[in-house]
């Protein structure tokens, strides 16, 4: 559970100790508790205190934590070449990346304040006259802007995501820490902070990869433990981006089912949300939201936005029934499903979101069974026939269809789920940089085809059903034009190491392999029909 001033409990029939405000403050907790953790000194320090007792943490207090020491690289931005895009931004699952725009007038001033002529080049080399925030608004007649990307080196793990996200702009290349790199790192972000936040005339409210300039949307301060590079992490962020947006952090709680999201957020004290959370079991995550909303109607909160985090094993499999309860409740609640395709937290065993063929702890890929056989549970499909839900499948790669999927879910009347694809890149077997590329590839191959499911649309589902946004809707496949290539599981699956066993040493898919290609057709081929295209 966290709060930013933490709230008195009632008194203790066992424990007498007066409770004051200066016990669980939220400034003392963070000098005090997390100081104690940064240097070493709390397993001997601290006492088992009421806030241990409760469980409680403070607000953003992960923005204290430091993960400079855990990668020998940082990514180096080549200003020259930026186009403002935000992509690095959006994908980074550690907000470790951030960009800002700053006037020309208060840039040039600020430069020109600084004497050292060093370091003065440091600061200005972080900024670029890209066409979207400097020639369209001198062509306009008004001032022109600088735009600038800032690494924290506290925040940053080394994934590589924003390089790998930048693609062929080539704005962003890895540099190998050497002595002196992070100070000067450290620097960069402190003029980063000490500018103002992006001026409102640079943020096009229609363009929605500019949320992420604006305070209101970084809502998900980093330092959270999950693994390098991690596709929730993303997946959160830019659901809270968009969730603030438009709603304020003020109107906004999270209930999380157990899962790495509970671990990786919640790492006793640290925690990178700045908005009220609070954690459940694997099984009743759904119920628990149910009696938050229940709870805040009464108190007159009806308009606060209530979102329910879970896995595909938590969602899918043991908290199913809570999910179809909490559907057909028709609550004012939305869920976040962060699809892994495995229980990711307790070691990668399968769920029924587990694809056909897949090498997972509980379906080994051996002699006799070659990996999961059964079929893939398909949410989205379920959670249509409860009535008058909101549903969308969609993925991080892909900005505005997932920005898109979360503000319709947001302003829908009543239960929505939203579930994203989320690469987990130990137990997918693909590198720390890949969750953007692997889940637009889960998109394109028919693996994860993405949908908005939307009540409001229609009385019927193939006018409720809309499948925009899959490469090649209307075929069976997407076909690349120049090579011929078609995208299907197979490529997907050759491009990951849990389905590596399925490939003999010319890299021939097995049976198992091509049963599964065929049960993702006939997925894709059930969403055509009902969306009206075949």
């Amino acid at each position: 559970m966290s709060t930013e001033t933490i709230a008195k409990p009632a008194p203790s029939r066992v424990n007498t100790r007066p409770i004051t405000d200066d016990v669980l403050n939220a400034a003392d907790f963070n000098d005090r508790i997390v100081g104690a953790y940064n240097d070493g000194s709390a397993e001997l320090g601290l006492p088992a205190d009421l806030s241990v007792a409760r469980s409680l943490i403070t607000a953003g207090s992960g923005a204290l934590r430091d993960f400079s020491y855990i990668a020998p690289e940082i990514p180096l931005l080549n200003s020259d070449n930026c186009v403002a895009c935000m992509a690095c931004v959006t994908e980074c699952p550690d907000t470790a990346i951030l960009g800002k725009v700053v006037t020309k007038s208060k840039l040039d001033a600020e430069l020109a304040a600084i004497t050292d002529e060093t370091e003065r080049e440091l600061y200005r080399k972080q900024f670029g006259k890209t066409t979207k925030f400097w020639n369209v608004y001198e062509k306009k007649g008004q001032e022109p802007g600088y735009f600038g990307i800032f690494i924290d080196p506290t925040k940053c793990k080394g994934c590589a995501e924003c390089v790998e996200a930048c693609g062929d702009h080539g704005a962003l290349a890895m540099l190998k820490k050497e002595t002196g790199t992070l100070p000067k790192f450290q620097k960069t972000f402190n003029f980063y902070r000490k500018m103002p936040e992006t001026p409102k005339q640079y943020i096009n409210d229609k363009l929605l990869t500019d949320m992420m300039l604006t305070d209101r949307s970084l809502l998900y301060v980093g330092g959270a433990g999950s693994c390098m590079g991690c596709g929730e992490a993303t997946a959160i962020r830019m659901m809270l981006a968009a969730t603030g947006f438009v709603y304020g952090k003020e109107n906004i709680g999270i209930v999380n089912s157990t899962g790495c999201s509970t671990v990786y957020a919640s790492t006793y004290p640290y925690n990178p949300y700045l908005v009220p959370w609070s954690n459940s079991l694997f099984e009743n995550g759904p119920t628990y939201a149910m009696g938050v909303r229940a709870r805040w109607d009464q108190m007159g909160w009806k308009d606060k936005k209530l979102w329910a985090f879970g896995g595909d094993g938590a969602m899918l499999d043991i908290g199913f029934q809570a999910l179809s309860r909490l559907l057909m409740s028709g609550m004012n609640i939305k869920v976040l499903i962060l699809d892994t395709q495995v229980y990711s937290n307790t070691g990668g065993q399968s769920s029924t979101g587990t694809f056909m063929g897949q090498n997972t702890k509980f379906s080994v890929h051996g002699k006799a069974i070659s990996g999961k056989t059964e079929r893939r549970k398909e949410i989205a499909q379920i959670a249509m026939m409860h009535p008058e839900v909101f549903v969308a499948q969609t993925s991080c790669a892909m900005t505005n269809h997932f920005y898109k999927s979360i503000m319709a879910a947001n302003e829908f009347d009543g239960p929505a789920i939203v579930s994203v694809y989320t690469t987990c890149q130990p137990e997918h077997g693909v590198g720390d940089n890949m969750a953007m590329n692997q889940s637009k590839l889960a998109v394109d191959t028919r693996t994860f085809p993405v949908l908005i499911y939307d009540p409001r649309k229609g009385s019927k589902i193939s006018e409720r059903l809309s499948l925009q946004g899959n490469p090649a809707n209307t075929e069976d496949f997407y076909v690349e034009p120049k090579t011929n290539e078609i995208y299907d599981f197979i490529m997907f699956a050759r491009s990951e190491g849990r389905f590596a066993k399925h490939f003999d040493a010319q890299g021939n898919p097995s049976e198992s392999l091509l049963a599964s290609r065929q049960e993702r057709l006939d997925n894709w081929r059930t969403l055509q029909e009902l969306a009206g295209l075949r």
